[in-house]
């Protein structure tokens, strides 16, 4: 199976996407609600064929080929699974249109389930697991279908934090085993980090920058691409006929280290999970966000001198700012 490649794809934005999303690897596509991640997971998956472009993939064009022609299989973020189909069923159900004998259909359920750690529930109904659990059989029942591309549009995002983060680590481990084009969609900048071998930035429809995780983090093109990569958003501020930007984790409290900036802002609220603190302020009339490490406490409306090293710095024109406030 080689790459997925999609050619002046429209999608409704001012420009047309075009991208590559490499064979064996984890391409995660990042982006907000509405960017159009998830009408890009349906023209590629076969769900959507009405959009102008094209689809290329190892059977070649198939831009006009419905989701029953194309080897494309695709994970939801909802627990979509048959009801009346026990697990072991429910997995095997793509292996019976391959013509696979008995024999061979039950080595691959117990081989998935295995994988997945599920191979206790297999004479379950759906109803009678959990969420987390449902999900991992609807990933069982779309490898077992034996595509060359796995799209998963936010699977993870209707778990909570603790199961979402074990699916992470075991997707992670589940996928490096394959040769899939495996496309990932995702709001959560995190995700990039945790499984993307590449990220493909999305906003208003358009992809807006790739590369590695690293390479986009470090190197953003613009200040949506930055405020994409952080989370919390990118802190902004004018300055001169630019606007500057530093993320949350790169702000400290004034240390009067040589080369830093330094920045007074007004508190307005703390945020704390036990490891950390986020500290809401103001700076020229902007809402930022600084993510300290530890437990911290100040005053309410109280003046704080916070520092950023200078690399760590973003600059941007200006024209940027009406595509990142729109």
């Amino acid at each position: 199976m080689r790459s997925m490649i999609v050619q002046d794809l429209d999608l409704g934005g001012r420009q047309p996407v075009s991208h590559e999303f490499r064979r064996g690897c984890i391409n995660v596509v990042l982006g907000r609600n509405r960017s159009g991640k998830t009408r890009l997971a349906r023209v590629l998956s076969g769900l959507e064929t009405s959009a102008p472009g094209t689809v290329v993939c190892s059977d070649g064009d198939v831009s006009g080929a419905d989701a029953r022609e194309r080897r494309v299989a695709l994970v939801y973020q909802a627990f979509v699974n048959y009801p009346n189909l026990t697990v072991a069923e429910n997995i095997a159900s793509p292996m019976r249109a391959q013509g696979l004998s008995n024999s061979e259909r039950e080595q691959r359920v117990q081989d998935l389930s295995a994988r997945l750690r599920i191979a206790d529930l297999l004479q379950r109904f759906p109803h009678e697991l959990s969420g987390g659990q449902q999900q991992r059989v609807a990933i069982a029942r779309a490898l077992a279908q034996d595509a060359g591309v796995l799209v998963m549009d936010e699977p993870l995002v209707n778990l909570d934090y603790k199961l979402r983060e074990e699916l992470e680590m075991e997707l992670r481990a589940l996928l490096a085993d394959t040769d899939l084009t495996v496309i990932y969609n995702t709001s959560d900048p995190r995700d990039a980090f945790k499984l993307g071998d590449e990220v493909v930035l999305m906003a208003e429809h358009e992809i807006i920058q790739s590369g590695t995780p690293l390479e986009v983090y470090r190197n953003p093109h613009s200040l949506t691409a930055a405020s994409l990569m952080s989370d919390p958003g990118v802190n902004v501020w004018s300055e001169e006929q630019s606007l500057r930007a530093v993320r949350p984790e790169h702000l400290t409290l004034d240390s009067e280290r040589i080369g830093d900036i330094r920045f007074e802002v007004v508190l307005t609220g703390l945020e704390t999970n036990g490891s950390e603190t986020f500290v809401h302020c103001s700076y020229q009339d902007n809402e930022w966000v600084a993510r300290l490490g530890g437990m911290r406490h100040f005053e309410m409306d109280s003046t704080l001198a916070l520092a950023a090293a200078s690399g760590d710095v973003l600059q941007f024109a200006r024209m940027d700012a009406a595509r990142e406030h729109a």
